[in-house]
């Protein structure tokens, strides 16, 4: 069956609040859908636990004393996607062309189950048909060193984000080793304004929260970032924090429901009275790419609060002796608050200066404030200057560097944060490249490699030869699929190291594969025995992981040995790197992690599985700034505009965002129903305020086109959408994401990072019957 798409779709209301009954009837149904209702929920009572697996789903922190039930829904999720017992055998293959197979969705796709051999596509049949390893292996070398001997700098190694250090570690080497520092990530297509502006302003590329530092808070400000949907388990700090007393105060366009009310499914309590926690004391719902000056216009009221005080012989607001001990550009920062107007900060933000004074006055009063942001900050030109910002404000009042306060970055892949950490980034500034070259005895390339938009650009115009990935669904992820499909195609040489079937595996270069790889979930059995792989938290702790499940079949591989297979089979061999000795032992690769970064990962075998993890080092955390002035900067931004390259917003143009449903992780489809909006059984919505529907002519439930507004006259086109009205700002509208990636144009991105402006995207939407 293609799709199980129903034509039994319902737009509703949802009153309940996130967790609760929803979320496990939710959990129930997706255990017994991929046939794993027993062995499933035996495998979630390891999940996240110190010596079990790490969640394949969300970054969020691991706690030392887990709950007994250490998952959320969406987590289970992830266990039950990776452990179906549906499999995508060379049968299917056989059954069904690629043309074909391009006209299902990605769900569809995914749903037929874990790959089990892996494939080589004919292009006589246009059919994938089972390879041995070694035929494949051999083929994937011979072109890797032709296109090595024309240019190194033509292949493409990416990385999603859900490999373990272990393998990052090992696919960062041997792509050095190849010749290039092409190594995008998806880190590149979210949170790289994050890996931008914390160095400039902090001196770390990560966040400096903790999770006890949740105990300890009594603010906590929320900026684009839907907990509900997209990293569940920290509502639970968030629900304790609310019981102490502590205050949420949520910036975000849509009313998410995660960010309102929360029922613990693990509460006996609550589940059989229906009980819930009210999350956010204010609610904010700040315009796409408003952040910047709502962000401006607190700290410009701060700045108010603390002369008030003055004046009146109060104790200042702002930390005065924090500012003058451990910060640069105080004074140019406050210059530029004062010469912002409040008119357009109102009119930006699409907030009142009465709403964003009160959560001022909130803020002067607390006294350790916790910063949490994501993608609704990230996403869009000025993205980093939008995180500077947020750091601009915790910095006026001390709120770096103490318990109960911090920056909060909420990473979404698993590993995302690791990888980098390990070697995977195409900055070579940002790799030991002097100890790798001591280690290895080679010399690594100095040359910038491509992100993820270069390597687009690559893609476009001819200079990238080859693909080769290690998980993900890449052509679904970027921006521009419309113009990039074709120019993927033209590629001599794709790769793909896969669990699932994905829409990345059916445009194919000329030579393709598809390499099915082990889950982490998996037991992955080795030379010395059954082996364990460490993974690394969004609050910067590192953990060790072991498979508790069978392997899906016998011709599945690991990760660390296909890339193994991969680097002997390519590059002359080097007598410093026994590839085989690392796949035999993963503590042999975690020794050469030690010894490339020995002041990040000291006794990392030893101390892997301790509860809590092991701690990375972090200067800020201590108030040791490692910035070019030694101290924390505030930044002034340009002005108070995060997405200036789009057009005059006319009163026909609407800002797009495109965002996850319930259902989902990433570009992983789980089902058609996005039960905190009230969608069941479709994806094809596009949500929209009830006055803008009326002022362009439309109705709630009309079908519309969606265009994008562009000077680049290149047409961006979707049709098909169901308009439904919705709690969302006036101007702005919102659809899921990978879906309405066409609309995404290549070049709007931020400007430091180059991370796809996603968050704000100009569209004109008519009926489909009219056309945009």
């Amino acid at each position: 069956m293609a799709d199980q798409k129903t034509d039994d779709v319902r737009i509703e209301p949802y009153d309940g609040p996130a967790g609760g009954w929803g979320s496990a009837r939710s959990l129930v149904e997706i255990l017994t859908r991929e046939g794993v209702p027993i062995t499933g929920s035996a495998m979630l009572l390891k999940q996240n636990k110190p010596d079990g697996y790490m969640c394949t789903s969300c970054a969020w922190a691991k706690p030392a004393k887990p709950l007994a039930f250490e998952y959320c829904e969406n987590g289970a999720k992830a266990t039950a996607w990776e452990q179906t017992r549906r499999r995508a055998t060379p049968d299917f293959f056989a059954e069904h062309t690629v043309t074909e197979l391009l006209g299902w969705s990605d769900y569809a796709l995914e749903e037929q189950g874990r790959l089990t051999h892996p494939m080589r596509y004919d292009p006589e049949t246009d059919r994938y048909r089972p390879v041995a390893w070694a035929e494949a292996l051999a083929e994937i070398g011979r072109e890797l060193k032709d296109l090595r001997a024309q240019d190194p700098k033509s292949v493409v190694f990416y990385a999603s984000g859900r490999a373990s250090l272990e393998t990052s570690y090992m696919w960062a080497l041997l792509a050095r080793l190849y010749g290039n520092n092409n190594l995008p990530d998806s880190s590149n297509m979210c949170h790289e304004p994050t890996s931008v502006a914390l160095p400039q302003s902090i001196g770390a590329p990560v966040g400096t929260v903790l999770l006890e530092d949740f105990e300890t808070t009594d603010l906590i400000f929320f900026f684009g970032q839907n907990v509900g949907s997209n990293s569940p388990r920290m509502l639970h700090p968030l629900q304790e924090a609310r019981r102490r007393g502590a205050q949420i105060i949520t910036f975000n366009p849509l009313r998410e429901r995660g960010l309102e009310r929360f029922t613990d499914p693990q509460s006996p309590v609550e589940m059989l009275t229906r009980s819930s926690t009210k999350i956010s004391t204010q609610y904010h719902q700040v315009k796409a790419g408003g952040d910047l000056a709502a962000l401006t216009g607190l700290c410009k009221a701060l700045l108010a609060l603390d002369r008030a005080a003055d004046a009146a012989g109060r104790p200042g607001v702002l930390d005065r002796a924090f500012i003058t001990e451990h910060t640069h550009g105080f004074e140019a920062f406050v210059r530029f608050c004062d010469g912002q107007d409040w008119a357009a900060l109102e009119r930006r933000s699409g907030l009142t200066r009465t709403a964003l004074e009160a959560a001022a006055g909130v803020y002067a009063r607390a006294k350790a404030v916790i910063g949490i942001y994501g993608m609704g900050l990230t996403q869009h030109r000025k993205g980093t200057e939008t995180v500077r910002m947020l750091v601009n404000l915790l910095l006026l009042r001390g709120n770096i560097g103490k318990p109960g306060a911090g920056i909060c970055p909420v990473r979404g892949h698993s590993n995302v944060q690791g990888q980098r950490t390990v070697g995977i980034t195409e900055k070579p500034e940002l790799a030991p490249l002097d100890r790798l070259k001591e280690l290895y005895d080679f010399e690594p390339p100095r040359e910038k490699g491509l992100n993820t938009v270069e390597t687009c650009e690559g893609l476009l115009d001819g200079r990238v030869k080859a693909f080769i990935g290690l998980g993900g669904n890449f052509l679904r992820a970027i921006p521009d699929t419309g113009r990039m499909e074709p120019a993927w195609r033209r590629q001599r040489l794709t790769v793909q190291v896969s669990t699932k079937l994905n829409r990345s595996h059916l445009v194919n270069g000329a030579v393709a594969y598809i390499l099915p790889c082990l889950g982490r979930i998996e037991i992955d059995r080795q030379a010395s025995g059954p082996q364990a792989v460490s993974i690394e938290s969004s609050t910067a702790q590192f953990h060790g992981s072991r498979g508790v499940a069978d392997p899906v079949g016998p011709h599945v591989r690991a990760e660390p040995w296909i890339v193994a297979e991969i680097a002997k089979a390519t590059l002359p061999p080097n007598p410093r790197i026994d590839w085989d000795a690392w796949v035999a032992d993963y503590a042999r690769v975690r020794d050469a992690i030690e010894a490339t970064y020995p002041s990040v990962f000291h006794d990392l075998n030893g101390r892997m599985f301790q509860p809590g993890g092991l701690l990375k080092p972090l200067g800020a955390r201590d108030r040791k700034w490692e910035t070019e002035t030694g101290k924390a900067n505030f930044a002034v931004p340009e002005g108070l505009e995060a997405d200036p390259d789009l057009p005059a917003r006319g009163p026909d143009v609407l800002d797009l965002i495109t965002l996850r449903s319930n259902d989902q992780f990433n570009t992983t489809v789980y089902g058609y129903d996005d039960r905190f909006r009230g969608v069941k059984g479709t994806r094809d919505v596009l949500f929209m305020n009830r006055r803008d529907i009326a002022r362009l002519g439309l109705r709630d439930g009309l079908t519309v086109a969606v265009a994008t507004e562009a000077e680049d006259q290149v047409p961006r086109r979707v049709g098909g959408l169901r308009v439904v009205a919705y709690d969302i700002p006036e101007g702005n509208c919102a659809g899921y994401y990978p879906e309405l990636n066409v609309l995404l144009p290549l070049w709007h991105h931020d400007e430091q990072s180059k991370t796809p402006a996603a968050k704000a995207i100009a569209v004109r939407v008519a009926a489909a019957t009219q056309g945009p």
